[in-house]
């Protein structure tokens, strides 16, 4: 089997590893307030709990994003990271799949490999309802343990992640980076140059022309082995000469944090706030929501893949400025149409999901183009650690997020005005740096510098 093939498997693995990661949240959201209620634990735990969750992450994807760069190893990590899963220490491997993936994919391709994955999570959303039809009729005993539609889906999540466990060993690789491919390949040119290269002088008569050829040939070879032994070096330690202060305190960087932020702060609450306004004004039962959740993570899959063909015709800043575009326009609906309700109830109703559809619209774009741009702004050798700092970020906006609309649910203008003055904000800020939210020219600038040395 060769690379080609096992980076194939590796990003299929990666996809159902995501689509689990969306199961888990449908299966285990939507009773584990139920059963935090037979615990009887007082209502706040909830809002714990799910904070619990998102500061385990927070805490763990820089750390094993440093794990992945030094090592340039990411199965063991996924491997460890899954025993915990369901206590969202697992959920930090995902700073480890995300370097791993940076390192995988060119820069043009990067964007739709990005809209792959997440779209899969997103069907991970849609299918995992499905599985509490038959996971609430459970009610037996195991052992010492209660099996009852409270408590099976964490076993239910529990048996996945163990079976994913195998996946895992099976068709995961941690195969060469792209770039590493590409320098083994023309080391082994040179090296097949020089040796027939040598290999022509030893024919000719003149002894004399043959030493000095070779004496010029050895110190080359040995010029070549100091530089790839100093590559090497660096390899075995990516964070030699790193500074926090330059990798991160640069306009486009904070730019595309501050994108992270917003963004997932946005969503988080409008799914906090979502629930109890379909029940206030249309009276929306557990079938309702079920229905409403289904067709929205339909239309973010289909996002998501738009995003994905739009990626490869037009770059990740456009993506990101058409996104924040969307997402203001539907924050401004919301203002307008939900806060204060007008007409009879297929007005409010109509009102009500083209402000929602509008918000689902405009999150495939700002995700996808943010993270593919984060991957190509900073280091490539410390791409693990990086995506953990964004990660990071993004867990902590969803722990804000909920906390922010939780207790704003009855005012709805002072929430949703907030979240639209954060999108202008960002919206300025992108617009103000959008010259620096491409992928520096580096290389480019090296190469030409060597073609005219």
């Amino acid at each position: 089997m060769d690379n080609h093939q096992r980076r194939t498997l590796t990003f299929l693995t990666i996809g159902l590893i995501f689509m689990l990661s969306g199961i888990e949240y449908a299966v285990i959201l939507p009773t584990i307030w139920r059963y935090l209620q037979i615990l009887e634990a007082p209502p706040y735990f909830l809002g714990l709990g799910l904070s619990a969750f998102s500061l385990s992450a927070l805490l763990t994807g820089p750390l094993f994003g440093v794990w992945s760069d030094r090592s340039q190893t990411t199965k063991s990590i996924i491997l460890f990271s899954n025993l915990f899963e369901i206590a969202g220490v697992g959920a930090g491997a995902g700073s480890s799949i995300f370097g791993f993936l940076t390192r995988n994919t060119l820069p043009e391709e990067r964007a739709g490999i990005f809209a792959a994955i997440m779209a899969c999570r997103q069907a991970g959303l849609l299918v995992g309802p499905a599985f509490n039809l038959f996971l609430r009729l459970c009610d037996f005993k195991l052992g010492p343990f209660v099996v009852n539609k409270y408590t099976s889906p964490g076993i239910f999540m529990c048996l996945l992640w163990m079976l994913l466990q195998f996946i895992v060993l099976a068709a995961y690789w941690d195969v060469p980076p792209i770039s590493s491919e590409g320098a083994v390949i023309v080391l082994e040119l040179k090296q097949e140059e020089v040796k027939e290269e040598e290999e022509v002088p030893l024919m000719g008569s003149d002894e004399e022309v043959a030493r000095t050829y070779r004496a010029i040939n050895s110190d080359q070879l040995e010029t070549s082995t100091s530089s790839e032994s100093q590559t090497a070096h660096e390899a075995l330690n990516p964070f030699k000469n790193f500074s926090i202060s330059e990798a991160f305190l640069r306009e486009e960087v904070v730019v595309l944090l501050t994108a992270q932020f917003i963004t997932l702060f946005n969503q988080t609450a409008l799914e906090t706030m979502v629930t109890p306004l379909t029940q206030r004004y249309f009276s929306f039962g557990e079938l309702g929501n079920s229905v409403m959740y289904s067709l929205c993570g339909v239309e973010v899959i289909v996002g998501f893949f738009f995003v994905r063909w739009l990626s490869s015709k037009v770059a990740d800043r456009v993506v990101l400025a058409v996104g924040l575009v969307i997402c203001s326009t539907a924050c401004i609906w919301c203002l307008i149409f939900l806060c204060k309700p007008r007409g009879g109830y297929e007005w409010q109703l109509s009102a009500f999901i083209v402000g929602v559809f509008l918000q689902l619209l405009g999150l495939p774009f700002v995700a996808v183009s943010q993270v593919s741009l984060f991957s190509k702004v900073t280091a490539e050798k410390t791409q693990g650690f990086s995506q953990g700092v964004r990660r990071s970020v993004g867990g902590l906006a969803t722990i804000l997020g909920p906390l922010w609309a939780g207790g704003l649910t009855n005012n709805l203008y002072i929430m949703l005005g907030m979240m639209l003055a954060l999108l202008v904000m960002i919206t300025v800020m992108t617009v103000l740096s959008y010259e620096r939210l491409a992928e520096p020219r580096v290389v480019q600038c090296a190469q030409s510098s060597d073609s005219g040395g």
